[in-house]
C-alpha cells in the first residue's frame, strides 16, 4: 500500500511501525503513553469550551490543533531515542552536527561534550521530547516548553546544515511555529495553562517562587 498519514497513523496506533517494533512487547507502552496524552487533552480541551465561552473561537480551535499536531511531531521523534541501548540511528545524526556545523565552536562543543557522551545525551533528548509532547498535547506551560523547543531545533539547525541531506529551512520551520506557541501563550488556547488561570489551585496562586515560575510558564 502507497504510504499516506492516516494509514502511518492508524500503523502507529497499532503499535506496528519500525521503532515500536524494535521494541518487542514493550511497543504498547508507546501506544498507552500517546493514547493517555491524547484524551487528557481532549478533556481538557472540551472542559475549556464548556466553561469558558471565550474559548470558542476559530482563533484558539486553530492553537489548539497546532498544539495537538506539533506534539504528535514529538512523539514520534523520540520512539527512536528510547535510553538504552544506544541506537545507532541517534550516533549517527550526533556525529553529523559536530561534522556539518556552521560554526567551528558549535562544531568543537558538539564533538567534545555531546559525542563522547553519547549514552547519557540520548535518554536526556528522549526525555525532552516526551515534556515537549506533554507540555503541547495538554496546553501545560506551553511558553516554556515553546522556547524549548526553540533552543533544541536552532541547535539541530546549525549542527546540519551543511549537510547535504537536509533542507536547512525544515528546521527555521519548527522554530518558527514554536517561537509563535511562545508569543500567543498557546496553553491558553483550549489547554490546561487556561483553566489553572481562570481557576488557580493553591500551589500556583499568591508571590511564591513556583506561582512566579508557573505565571512565566505559561
Amino acid at each position: 500500500m502507497r504510504a499516506n498519514p492516516i494509514n502511518d497513523f492508524l500503523t502507529f496506533l497499532m503499535g506496528d511501525t519500525g521503532d515500536q517494533n524494535a521494541l518487542g512487547p514493550y511497543k504498547y507502552l508507546t501506544v498507552a503513553l500517546y493514547l493517555g496524552l491524547l484524551v487528557a487533552g481532549l478533556v481538557i480541551a472540551w472542559v475549556n469550551w464548556s466553561r469558558d465561552p471565550s474559548q470558542r473561537t476559530i482563533k484558539n480551535l486553530s492553537i489548539f490543533a497546532m498544539r495537538f499536531i506539533a506534539a504528535g511531531m514529538w512523539y514520534q521523534g523520540s520512539l527512536w531515542k528510547l535510553p538504552w541501548p544506544v541506537n545507532s540511528g541517534f550516533r549517527f545524526w550526533l556525529d553529523s552536527t559536530g561534522k556539518y556545523s556552521a560554526f567551528q565552536f558549535h562544531s568543537d562543543i558538539m564533538t567534545a561534550l555531546f559525542i563522547p557522551h553519547v549514552g547519557i545525551v540520548q535518554p536526556l533528548v528522549y526525555l525532552l521530547e516526551i515534556f515537549l509532547t506533554a507540555s503541547l498535547m495538554l496546553g501545560f506551560a506551553v511558553r516554556l516548553s515553546g522556547l524549548i523547543a526553540v533552543v533544541f531545533t536552532l541547535n539541530l539547525w546549525i549542527g546540519l546544515y551543511n549537510d547535504p541531506t537536509e533542507w536547512a529551512w525544515t528546521y527555521i520551520g519548527i522554530v518558527m511555529a514554536h517561537g509563535m506557541f511562545v508569543a500567543s501563550d498557546a496553553g491558553r488556547s483550549l489547554g490546561l495553562d487556561n483553566l489553572l488561570r481562570r481557576w488557580p489551585i493553591a500551589p500556583l496562586t499568591g508571590n511564591t517562587l513556583l506561582a512566579r515560575g508557573y505565571r512565566l510558564a505559561s
